[in-house]
This record gives C-alpha cells, structure tokens and sequence, in this order.
C-alpha cells in the first residue's frame, strides 16, 4: 500500500490554517536540519514546540519531552526521527488530537501511515514543510 500524501494546494491550506507547530527531534544545534528547517517556520510566524528529552531549550522556548507534555492545541506534529519510530509516535499523536501528521523529507512508514488513515488522520510523509510553506506561499 503506497503511502498518498494530500495534494500540494491541500498542504497549502493546511500550512496557511496551522499556527503552533511540535517539532519532534528539534535540535538545538543549528547545523542539524531540524533546526534551521524549524527557524524559517518560526520567522514565517508559527509557533514551534520543540519536543526532544535530551535538550533544554529551543529558540529559547522549553523543550517537553513528548507530545502528551503540550499545553493546548497542536496543529502539526512536524517529525524529524527516523521512520522506525514513527509508529510509536502515530500513537502518541492520536492521544493529542493534533490536526496534521508530517513527517520530513526522508521519512516514511506504512504502518504509522495506515493507523493514521484507519483513524481518519491527516497524514504527510517525506516532505519537508519548509520546502511545501515556500512553495504555497
């Protein structure tokens, strides 16, 4: 079963509607992806929550261990871990109630894939959001 993303002008509305953002995997090292992906999502005026057990802070914003940690409302679970983990993640999403599912460029699994879709989820694999929010701006 392959994994169907929505259209480009699907991710639009979706990128154009969201406002608070949960990173998993956000760095604090400005080398890694994660991070410079998450700046230009910051600077285009979304919220991001980070959400790795082993940093402190990002963008001077306190970083939670896990999704279920979040305060509110969380629009996209934006996922930079491997695509073994995504299935364990697809789970805690669920628990959340968050809107959007995308995992970046790189990373995929059908089994997180057809969870989310049994559950009616709006799922994203192997995008990066930076890329998508540039391109429907």
């Amino acid at each position: 079963m392959a994994i169907e993303n929505p259209s480009r002008e699907e991710m639009g509305k979706i990128l154009k509607k969201a406002k608070r953002i949960a990173v998993v995997g956000l760095s604090d090292n400005p080398e890694r992806t994660s991070y410079s992906v998450s700046e230009a999502m910051k600077e285009s005026g979304y919220e991001i929550i980070p959400v790795n057990p082993n940093v402190d802070e990002v963008f001077g914003v306190k970083a939670v261990s896990s999704l279920k940690e979040i305060d509110g409302h969380v629009d996209i679970v934006n996922i930079f871990r491997r695509s073994e983990f995504l299935p364990e993640l697809a789970k805690e999403f669920v628990e959340i109630d968050a809107d959007v599912f995308w995992a970046q460029l790189g990373v995929e699994n059908e089994e997180a894939y057809q969870f989310l879709k049994d559950k009616g989820c709006t799922v994203i694999m192997n995008r990066c959001i930076k890329v998508e929010h540039s391109l429907t701006r």
